[in-house]
């Protein structure tokens, strides 16, 4: 059943920048009321404040359980139940296997997949009870395939494309759908600054470009595509076009 975002409770993570940030403008712009998590209290409140006052920003260490659940308690608190979920937040710290240890890969499989447990089983029970909701799990070419010095990046992404085959089957008798959605086009954000090459960079567009696939999703709730990764550019582009 389809729902307008102005009409939604929604939760995004990682937006303080970069995607999550475009996604939070876009949704904001539809009309949403909006719970936006981040790690980056300073660009989270310019986001939020961007956003206008349906915009409460709660910064959160997403890597870390009980404060995880702390974010989603006054997230709960604002919203009541939730409509969206758009889990958005990662970490790439680009490093051979041979050099990775212990706290720096648990520490990005926490925030990918541990926080999007918590987010998704928070969520769950508002969403089951009004037989309507949508999680959009942000994933990548690192979901698909495998990258070198992307050990824990790439086991991150690729539980998140298993949660949310799991998440659309069980789901789909309480009219949740679940999908994850790559970008499927080289953004300009803060982590491609990072770690894309300069041939990379020349092709690069806004994020903002992608966002009309997470407002397809978010209200659309197409249950022949739950389940099913998405490219966020094309579908923006079938979505935007005349």
């Amino acid at each position: 059943m389809s729902r307008p975002l102005a009409d939604q409770a929604v939760i995004v993570t990682g937006a303080a920048q970069g995607l999550g940030a475009a996604i939070a403008r876009r949704f904001a712009a539809e009309g949403a009321r909006l719970v936006l998590m981040d790690y980056n209290a300073a660009g989270l409140a310019a986001v939020a404040s961007d956003c206008g006052p349906q915009a409460i920003p709660v910064q959160v260490d997403l890597s870390d359980a009980a404060d995880t659940d702390r974010a989603i308690a006054a997230a709960l608190a604002e919203l009541g139940s939730v409509d969206t979920l758009v889990h958005n937040a990662a970490i790439l710290e680009r490093k051979l296997f041979a050099d990775e240890d212990f706290a720096s890969f648990t520490k990005t499989l926490n925030v990918g997949l541990q926080a999007g447990f918590q987010l998704c089983r928070a969520v769950w029970p508002g969403m089951a009870a009004k037989r309507a909701g949508a999680i959009i799990f942000v994933s990548s070419r690192s979901g698909i395939q495998g990258f070198a010095e992307e050990s824990a990046y790439c086991a991150s992404k690729h539980a998140l494309e298993g949660l949310a085959k799991t998440l659309a089957m069980e789901g789909e008798a309480h009219g949740i759908t679940a999908n994850t959605i790559t970008p499927g086009m080289y953004m300009h954000t803060p982590m491609s600054e990072r770690n894309y090459s300069d041939e990379l960079k020349q092709k690069w567009v806004d994020p903002i470009k992608l966002t009309s696939a997470f407002v397809h999703l978010a209200e659309q709730r197409d249950h022949a595509l739950s389940g099913l990764r998405q490219d966020a550019w094309q579908l923006s582009q079938q979505v935007d076009s005349p």
